[in-house]
């Protein structure tokens, strides 16, 4: 198969691909239009792609869509599995503070809507960080704080849970990601989670991403999921993303045999 991509570090040791620059984009398109496969286009990128020329992506559509920002991806997480979603508030910047407060108690958590890697994420312990973090954002998300010291982040790819592990999060930091600090920790994660991120995936279209979820007790709570998402565990793991990637287009690219015909009825005999 003819790949192309735009971005050369995510398709690395995928066999034949071609790199294009993303701003080469209308210069190329006749070496994209005749790609079987474009991988990890930029956001910019997706419509035209998608819609217009009719390719193949991946990560899929869906993905790119609904993992847009936080307020996509958690609409998306509330409209479809909202027992397993912190309670969470988005609002316009001039909601005013008492509705706010009538629904948290401190501390409770407020998070810029798109960010990744732990960057913009807050905890909100008194008036005046609330008051900061309002002054700062057009759009406002605030979500229940929970009670743990660590999360998971689980790697799907294709339709599978790929890769899971822990992130612990630094003695008094209520931050967890790696890129924060917080460590790695390769011990087994709840099957609960894994089945929850696969349905979700699945359900969802999303075929490339990385989960976070937290446990309270049994209970397992989506964070969010990032469609690029850092790779430090992956490469410590010697995981084969490129043999996922791989054969997850190469199953999408197989056509589907054909559905057996359904036997004629027997002749009446009257």
């Amino acid at each position: 198969m003819r790949f192309v991509t735009f971005d050369p570090f995510r398709a690395l040791g995928i066999p034949g691909v071609t790199y294009i620059k993303p701003e080469l984009i209308f210069a190329k398109k006749d070496m994209i239009k005749e790609a079987d496969w474009i991988l990890f286009p930029e956001y910019w990128q997706v419509n035209l792609l998608h819609y217009v020329w009719k390719k193949n992506i991946f990560p899929s559509i869906n993905t790119y869509h609904l993992g847009h920002d936080k307020v996509e991806m958690t609409r998306a997480l509330q409209a479809f599995a909202p027992e397993h979603l912190p309670y969470t508030l988005i609002a316009p910047s001039d909601t005013e503070t008492d509705i706010i407060m009538e629904q948290f108690d401190f501390p409770f958590v407020a998070k810029e809507v798109r960010n990744s890697m732990g960057k913009g994420v807050h905890l909100i312990s008194n008036s005046k960080d609330l008051k900061d973090y309002i002054d700062k954002n057009e759009v406002l998300y605030f979500q229940e704080y929970l009670p743990i010291d660590r999360d998971i982040r689980l790697v799907v790819i294709g339709k599978k849970v790929v890769f899971a592990y822990w992130r612990v999060g630094q003695e008094g930091s209520f931050k967890n990601n790696v890129a924060q600090g917080g460590s790695i920790d390769f011990s087994p994660v709840p099957r609960k989670a894994i089945d929850l991120v696969e349905d979700v995936a699945s359900k969802l279209g999303i075929d490339y991403a990385g989960f976070d979820v937290a446990m309270v007790g049994e209970h397992p709570y989506f964070f969010e999921f990032n469609v690029m998402f850092g790779n430090q565990a992956i490469v410590q793991a010697k995981v084969p993303v490129v043999k996922y990637i791989l054969d997850y287009v190469n199953e999408k690219n197989s056509p589907q045999p054909p559905k057996p015909l359904a036997p004629a009825p027997a002749p009446k005999a009257s």
